[in-house]
């Protein structure tokens, strides 16, 4: 584990894994880079790979007031070190909602490439009124200090029933879950509060960019991809068969080899 420090002082903890070009990988709502430490060692027989705690997370610290312009900062921070270290720019690849915040960063700073994996937005009426719901139901959670319960508004949100989180709760793992719960707020964010893919900031976005789902998934989830990309100038998408939103690393890996091989280092 290495360190390094954001611009207002956060501390940010980060595995520094492989050879290769840089590539800074960005997780979703409720890990820590733990989570990810599978995909992370696929992608690193192929790249560098720094795969970091968000802020709020596993042993990265926190400042508080959040606003996500400070997780861009973070991210902007992990760049400055990867071009320090392979003097070339990073891309960013993105998870779940943690793809929302790649792409935020993407429109924002210098990046190489983004790969974005399942953001989850919502494409119809029904999906957007169901965010603003989560969103509402969410934040009185946090403001109350009902972690658990802000835990469970989230599970229940992203589609797993009541007795699976039971079980869930059961399990070691909840307990860690639920010292994450704050940083749910922070995904949110990243995603907009709405569900609505924001055209406004990807049309910003310049860095080859590839928006890949699941052919395995819920229909939403290649919808939102589809949406995605067309707010990204120049942007590709490409499913990969058979996978759902846990995608396996070896195929995941393959496919971020085969877009980036086509890219030129900057």
């Amino acid at each position: 584990m290495e360190r390094l420090t954001s611009a207002d002082g956060t501390t940010i903890a980060y595995d520094h894994l492989g050879t290769g070009a840089p590539l800074i990988l960005v997780s979703g709502a409720s890990v820590d880079r733990r989570g990810d430490a599978h995909l992370a060692d696929a992608l690193a027989e192929n790249f560098t790979v720094y795969n970091y705690d968000r802020r709020g997370r596993g042993d990265s610290t926190d400042t508080l007031p959040f606003a996500p312009e400070r997780e861009i900062e973070d991210i902007g921070a992990l760049l400055d070190r990867a071009a320090h270290d392979a003097g070339s720019a990073a891309a960013v690849v993105g998870l779940s909602s943690g793809a929302a915040l790649a792409a935020r960063a993407a429109a924002a700073l210098p990046v190489r490439a983004l790969v974005m994996w399942e953001p989850p937005f919502m494409t119809d009426d029904a999906g957007r009124a169901r965010a603003r719901e989560y969103t509402a139901t969410l934040d009185a959670r946090l403001e109350a200090g009902d972690h658990d319960g802000a835990l469970t508004t989230f599970l229940r949100y992203v589609g797993l029933p009541d007795a699976a989180i039971d079980s869930t709760r059961q399990s070691p793992t909840w307990a860690t879950a639920v010292r994450l719960a704050p940083t749910l707020a922070y995904d949110n964010a990243a995603m907009g509060r709405n569900g609505e893919v924001p055209r406004d900031v990807f049309g910003r976005i310049t860095a080859p960019t590839l928006v890949l789902s699941g052919g395995a998934s819920p229909a939403f989830m290649p919808a939102a991809a589809q949406e995605s990309a067309a707010a990204i100038p120049g942007a590709r998408t490409g499913v990969l068969e058979g996978q759902t939103h846990n995608v396996d690393a070896a195929v995941f890996a393959a496919a971020v080899k085969e877009f980036l091989a086509a890219q030129q280092p900057v």
